[in-house]
């Protein structure tokens, strides 16, 4: 097998790999989503919530509320619109790359958006006696579905740029990953959400990551072929001209 073909076979197997993954985890996620969606209008899920509760307590310790609300901060729409402008702002100007400038801000303002579509839909009321004041609708937790789609998006990041740092890149992809889990936790914790509306939102925003990547990836290509035929046009223009 010649060094071409092993390269065009081994490209092959990352992208069927890759695409399986991808359908894998969106897959997962719409009918876990869906399942706690249905738990929910069925109000069964209330002796998981309860349980969850008192787990979260017993993990984390009854006087742990001062870092905890530093943490669930960490995915509050002020700290993910003030990492997403940093975001953009050093794909603008340092990489000057394009498409992330336009990902960052879809990623993070269309979770934003869908997360409130959906506490529309299913009304839920928060749970009672909560640690901190909370306002708003209860399923899915805004701040679970925000960490996992722009923390998520963090974690792409970090895959597709650091691949020949590989303990970096692992190291990264552990940490932001607990600390999607953690935040989820936290809401918990405090009792401004259930356990069923965390995992639901986190189901909800690896979908809309899902999702909005391949979109916009398709949509970056097209606009790329557009621009590179446009440019071969405008360059044989003048040299029939000439003749």
């Amino acid at each position: 097998m010649t060094t071409h073909l092993r390269r065009l076979l081994a490209g092959f197997l990352l992208f069927a790999a890759e695409f399986a993954f991808t359908l894998t985890v969106g897959l997962v996620g719409v009918v876990g989503f869906l399942a706690l969606g249905r738990a929910v209008l069925a109000q069964s899920a209330t002796r998981f919530d309860e349980q969850a509760f008192r787990w979260a307590h017993q993990l984390l310790g009854a006087a742990a509320s001062g870092w905890v609300q530093g943490v669930t901060f960490l995915a509050s729409r002020n700290c993910i619109t003030g990492l997403a402008l940093a975001l953009i702002g050093y794909f603008l100007v340092l990489r000057r790359h394009r498409w992330y400038t336009l990902l960052v801000p879809v990623v993070a303002l269309g979770s934003i958006t869908l997360n409130l579509l959906l506490k529309s839909t299913f009304n839920r009321a928060r749970p009672l006696l909560p640690l901190v004041s909370a306002s708003g609708l209860s399923f899915p937790s805004g701040h679970a579905m925000i960490s996992a789609s722009f923390y998520g998006l963090l974690i792409y990041l970090v895959q597709t740029h650091l691949r020949r740092h590989q303990t970096l890149r692992w190291l990264l992809t552990i940490g932001l990953v607990g600390l999607i889990l953690l935040i989820g936790l936290t809401r918990v914790y405090l009792r401004v959400h259930y356990a069923s509306d965390v995992l639901a939102g986190f189901a909800a925003g690896l979908v809309w990551l899902v999702v909005a990547i391949p979109v916009l990836q398709r949509i970056e290509q097209a606009v790329k072929n557009r621009t590179k035929d446009n440019s071969q046009l405008t360059e044989k223009q003048p040299e029939q001209g000439q003749e």
